[in-house]
């Protein structure tokens, strides 16, 4: 009688995510049939996936009680939607005490699918936030607010276009799903793998090894993969046994894949899928953020690179030869099928097509030339199972995410308290850009900490972004500067996401790898700061291409000073506080005092190089 039952479970299971799967193609190529029901199937769909996964996999009675008990909750709230769909659409559905206890309980069962999906932190954060939209009027300060009543409260989040249905929900589901199952896709074909092994032919004489080889792979799977947790793991149980077996500690090799997986989230061209919500919330065209984001996170991974090039270096790893590489014509075509589905995806976003639909293409173009290159794989049973499985929760996962993050933002809305904490933020800072950069930069860790990509950003640049408008920053620079320090927050101790999943594969210490992480990504925490004091560096911005060059320039001779300064070397260590000092200089001055500073960098490092005074470094 189990069996019968575990094998119904995991078969409804599997057809919800073939279900999952169907509509986004078809919205992709079709476009949205009509928001209400797209919106709200989907939660319902993705709640029902997540609840019946955990079912099939859970030994205890209660468990299995209490996600039924939640599927329940979830499917009485939407089917009161439903009923009252057409006139909500329209604003002028009145509620009733059933409605009223019915939308609750469906805030509840997205609370509760959100505490299964990614923990205790984010549902902790949307169910404090709701208890503060019901009983905030009792709060000390600044975070009082008028009070509302239970009807107004649960019309916004649950019954409208405003809360857990509102735009993130949407842009999900019309624009972001798709570039999940090309993920999934890509995993399919095994070109995941392909990938770390390119890294790894690339960096074969380079003194950090599988290090360097690390940082290639995860950026290049992290740009699509959504989560940089997801991308540890994906490509962190190739690459961590090898750093640690080039000679580096198993904390030094957790945090370089945590370190490079979160920088995957703001690579170019899908940037996780954040590009395209960042491109809706700022109204800017998509290629313009993609545009302004490829230099600061080339700077990124130039810093990380030094930075595991100084360590291998400091542990005197000499640049040996590498075991050669070689790759089948299978493996090269995979290569090559990643990089044409990638230009298939930029080419029909320049062409004017929707980023879903762009999106599409770049799947149509990974599937037939994915499957003309390993036809096998067309009958493989097991693999088909594990691709639509994967696709399916994890949409299912993101899905119910946001709809925690949809009740975060209209209670924020409905009590303005974002905007008074902006203000909070601009009186303490008087006035004082560094002060209120810096006030800004240490709220987005703390509000970013446990939470992935997408929603972290959204929730962040709703509360922290009106402050940096305020002070006159660009709304670009604004986002893509909320952007690096909610995605940094996934290796900032103590909640180090991306950290925490890289250590157990390293074999290591959790609090440990996340401060070696934050060490290595120290340059990642400096960037978002030039773009306000370095505007022309984000290209595409409306700034002169020689202002952008001289940026540039500035910005990455700081990163490289402080990559150093993190990992000096033997007998260099006095050094550190000359570079740190320098890039500061680059970033802060002003033209004038940056061009000195580049001819002191210069005469630094001519000095460190070949001074007679100093031990000559291993070529």
């Amino acid at each position: 009688m189990h069996n019968i039952v575990s094998k119904s479970v995991a078969g409804l299971n599997l057809a919800l995510s073939a279900l999952v799967i169907v509509v986004v193609f078809y919205v992709s190529v079709f476009g949205v049939f009509s928001e209400s029901y797209l919106r709200v199937g989907m939660l319902l769909v993705g709640g029902l996936l997540i609840l019946l996964a955990q079912i099939e996999r859970s030994n205890s009675p209660l468990g299995r009680v209490l996600a039924l008990v939640t599927a329940g909750f979830l499917g009485l709230a939407v089917y009161q939607y439903f009923r009252a769909a057409a006139e909500i659409e329209t604003g002028l559905y009145f509620l009733t005490s059933a409605d009223i206890w019915l939308g609750t309980l469906g805030l509840i069962a997205v609370i509760e699918l959100t505490r299964r999906s990614v923990g205790m932190v984010m549902a902790g954060v949307a169910a404090f936030v709701l208890l503060y939209g019901a009983f905030g009027q009792f709060a000390p300060g600044f975070m009082r607010h008028a009070g509302m009543t239970s009807e107004e409260l649960i019309q916004v989040l649950w019954y409208s276009f405003d809360g857990v249905f509102g735009r993130p929900m949407a842009t999900v589901v019309s624009t972001i799903l798709i570039f999940i199952i090309f993920g999934a896709i890509l995993e399919f074909l095994t070109i995941d793998k392909v990938l770390v092994k390119l890294a790894l032919a690339a960096t074969g004489r380079v003194r950090s090894g599988p290090a360097a080889a690390a940082t290639i792979a995860s950026g290049l799977f992290g740009t699509i993969s959504g989560s940089a947790v997801a991308n540890v793991v994906g490509t962190g149980v190739i690459t961590i046994p090898l750093i640690k077996k080039r000679g580096f500690k198993a904390h030094f090799a957790g945090a370089v894949e945590a370190a490079a997986s979160s920088g995957g989230q703001i690579t170019p061209p899908i940037m996780g899928a954040v590009a395209f919500i960042m491109a809706d919330v700022t109204g800017e065209p998509y290629l313009t953020i993609c545009v302004a984001a490829a230099v600061p996170a080339i700077l990124y991974y130039t810093g990380l690179f030094m930075a595991t090039s100084s360590a291998a270096r400091d542990m005197d790893l000499d640049i040996s030869d590498q075991p050669k590489m070689s790759f089948a014509w299978r493996e090269v075509a995979q290569i090559i099928v990643f990089m044409l589905s990638l230009t298939a995806i930029v080419v029909a976003m320049v062409g004017g097509s929707s980023p879903a639909y762009a999106g599409f293409i770049g799947v149509a173009f990974a599937v037939v030339f994915g499957f003309a290159l390993k036809p096998s794989l067309l009958t493989d049973a097991q693999s088909w199972l594990r691709f639509i499985r994967s696709a399916g929760m994890i949409s299912a996962q993101l899905v119910v995410i946001v709809g925690a993050v949809g009740i975060i933002i209209g209670i924020l809305n409905l009590t303005g308290v974002g905007l008074r904490f902006a203000s909070l933020v601009a009186s303490y800072a008087d006035g004082q850009l560094v002060v209120s950069l810096l006030l800004m930069a240490l709220a987005c860790l703390l509000l970013g900490m446990g939470m992935p990509t997408v929603p972290a950003y959204l929730i962040i640049v709703l509360v922290m972004g009106p402050a940096l408008q305020k002070l006159g920053v660009p709304i670009i620079h604004t986002h893509m500067f909320v952007l690096y320090f909610g995605v940094l927050s996934a290796v900032t101790p103590p909640v180090a996401l991306a950290a925490f999943a890289a250590a157990p594969i390293a074999g290591a210490g959790a609090m440990r790898t996340a401060v070696e992480a934050s060490r290595l990504a120290l340059p990642g925490f400096v960037i978002p700061f030039a773009f306000i004091y370095q505007p022309a560096m984000l290209l595409g911005t409306g700034y002169p291409l020689a202002e952008s060059a001289q940026s540039i320039l500035f910005v990455a001779l700081a990163v490289l000073h402080i990559s150093r300064a993190c990992y000096p070397g033997k007998g260099k260590a006095r050094y550190a506080p000359i570079g740190l000092a320098l890039a500061f200089a680059l970033l802060f001055f002003g033209p004038l005092v940056s061009w000195i500073a580049v001819a002191a960098t210069a005469a630094l490092w001519s000095a460190v190089r070949f001074g007679n005074f100093l031990t000559p470094e291993k070529t």
